[in-house]
């Protein structure tokens, strides 16, 4: 059969079967908080394996809980076609971040089932564990291991706040494997995700059509002054660490707009020392998280910052120190599944536009191994991790369309 408009998923089931899934680990306002490799994440993965096997899939399950739900195609040799996201959550987390992947894509293989469509490639959906990374840093460890980003044995010993590390509590709840994690090759990998931006919405677009994803880098930054008292310590006088943060966070806010549309930064986790209210700050650490589609604009923005800083801090007579943190380059996805996401968009009549991620994904790590694509559906007012994060129905549905129609596309139709 050719693939028409009349492809389409049942918007009811999707939306229903999210529902459902949010019941598992809720929040307080709505929405879930559903840690990875809590009970809540078992639970939540026991009902995904089940919906799984009624629909007549295989699970596969590797070292790193990585949960791999196959349909078989009619080439037991074609290399499958991997389509997916994470189940897991903030810790005020909305009920379609990462969810959404996951269940379009089952979605995607229930529908096949009723339009009795047989593909030549297998079809693979996948929940990568850890995406967030809320409780164990760093985000995206799973799907990291995968691509050999990351070593197991170094991310497996990563601990949260309590001192449980990721491999006990791995084993604990159940959902260890014995598959070698990173053996499996892919013919491409797509992953569906709400915008988490506000461009969809405003434009009133239906299907985002992701090319790029930004690159970024989280700066550690320990500005060191002297501590003294606010009331009788003379103004021209001060070593005022805090006085340094107000200007450095000026100085990041001014830098990103001059690489404006898509560059952004901005100050995340600030500390204050000894942050009493009649201490003149004497050392102030924060995190810097700038971020652009563009190697060099990100690499320029990272010189303009650490020159600026150097600068301030002379003028204020204070000490710095800067730390790269976190890293990663932009991201450029594979030409041909882009096209295979805006051909659907186009078969099916959903207004569309090219859009840049502006958040980490898993796919962003996949792509490093298999060629790779996200569709982005519009949610309210932008809104992500965030217990009041909502979408609609016809948006979960029109994304989880055109994810059936290019995974379709891609693991081609047997007539």
């Amino acid at each position: 059969m050719s693939l028409t408009s009349n492809v389409q998923v049942d918007g009811d089931r999707l939306w229903d079967s999210l529902a459902e899934m949010a019941m598992i680990g809720p929040g307080i306002a709505g929405g879930n908080n559903r840690q990875t490799l809590t009970d809540a994440d078992g639970d939540a993965r026991h009902l995904f394996k089940r919906w799984c096997e009624e629909a007549g899939l295989t699970m596969g399950l590797d070292s790193m809980g990585n949960m791999f739900a196959r349909r078989d195609g009619t080439d037991p040799d074609a290399l499958p076609v991997y389509l997916g996201s994470h189940l897991d959550t903030q810790p005020t987390g909305g009920r379609y971040d990462g969810v959404l992947g996951v269940l379009g894509a089952l979605e995607v293989a229930r529908s096949l089932n009723d339009l009795g469509i047989r593909t030549k490639h297998p079809i693979v959906i996948v929940n990568w564990t850890n995406e967030e990374g809320t409780r164990f840093a760093p985000a995206m460890l799973a799907s990291g291991v995968f691509v050999g980003l990351h070593d197991e044995t170094w991310a497996k010993s990563q601990t949260d706040r309590d001192g449980k590390s990721f491999g006990a509590e791995l084993k604990r709840i159940g959902w260890e494997g014995d598959e070698p994690v990173g053996g499996r090759a892919m013919k491409a990998f797509f992953e569906l995700h709400i915008e988490q931006g506000p461009i969809l919405e405003e434009e009133g677009i239906d299907i985002g059509v992701v090319t790029h994803g930004q690159g970024l880098y989280w700066l550690q930054v320990t500005l060191n002054g002297k501590e003294s008292h606010t009331g009788s310590t003379p103004m021209p006088r001060r070593r005022d660490a805090g006085l340094g943060l107000a200007r450095v966070t000026e100085l990041v806010h001014e830098i990103a707009m001059d690489y404006q549309p898509d560059a952004v930064g901005a100050i995340g986790h600030v500390e204050i020392y000894p942050n009493s209210r009649n201490i003149i700050a004497g050392r102030a650490v924060f995190t810097i998280d700038i971020r652009s589609p563009d190697k060099g604009v990100l690499d320029a923005m990272r010189e303009r910052i650490e020159d600026g800083v150097a600068t301030i801090c002379e003028a204020l007579d204070i000490g710095h120190a800067i730390e790269v943190t976190g890293h990663f380059d932009p991201v450029t996805f594979d030409p041909g599944c882009v096209a295979a996401v805006r051909n659907a968009a186009e078969r099916l009549g959903y207004s569309h536009r090219d859009i840049v991620s502006g958040a980490g994904h898993d796919a962003c790590w996949i792509n490093r191994v298999a060629p790779t694509a996200m569709i982005f559906c519009p949610c309210v007012d932008g809104l992500s991790h965030n217990e009041a994060e909502a979408i609609s129905k016809e948006w979960a549905k029109a994304g989880a369309d055109v994810l059936l129609q290019a995974v379709v596309e891609t693991a081609v139709v047997v007539e």
